[in-house]
């Protein structure tokens, strides 16, 4: 694929909507392997030029907002979706060690070189890709 990662945006802050309403996992819990809760979808991070889901916006800790910290994880990590959560293939400690997100700064594509790679997950632009089905 020759699209690069800079061409990211959060679905909140666009006018489009996914195509199935049953698809959508914004405010679902995200739980790990173990069934562990990790923390709760606050956005999906889309590919504005092929209009796909490419990461899930993860908030966990915090109160009341404060102090919360936001990951994203690929969608690539999803094992299976549920009415009311998602499971991913790792388990809570793997996410809580990873590359934090700050909505304030515009992430350059390094970074989401560095978040597939701590996934363990080729990137979407990479030779090869195949986009994930959701699995309920």
């Amino acid at each position: 694929m020759d699209d690069a990662p800079g061409t990211l945006i959060n679905l909140n802050e666009t006018a489009l909507a996914l195509a199935e309403p049953a698809d959508d996992v914004r405010g679902r819990k995200v739980v790990d392997r173990n069934g562990d809760e990790v923390g709760t979808i606050d956005g999906l991070i889309i590919d504005e030029h092929q209009r796909r889901v490419r990461f899930m916006l993860v908030g966990s800790g915090g109160f009341l907002g404060l102090g919360e910290k936001k990951q994203l994880i690929p969608i690539d990590a999803i094992t299976s979706v549920g009415d009311d959560t998602v499971r991913i293939s790792t388990e809570r400690t793997h996410v809580a060690g990873g590359p934090v997100y700050d909505p304030e700064v515009v992430p350059e594509p390094h970074y989401y070189e560095e978040v597939y790679g701590y996934w363990g997950v080729p990137p979407f632009w990479g030779p090869g890709y195949v986009y994930p089905p959701f699995r309920r």
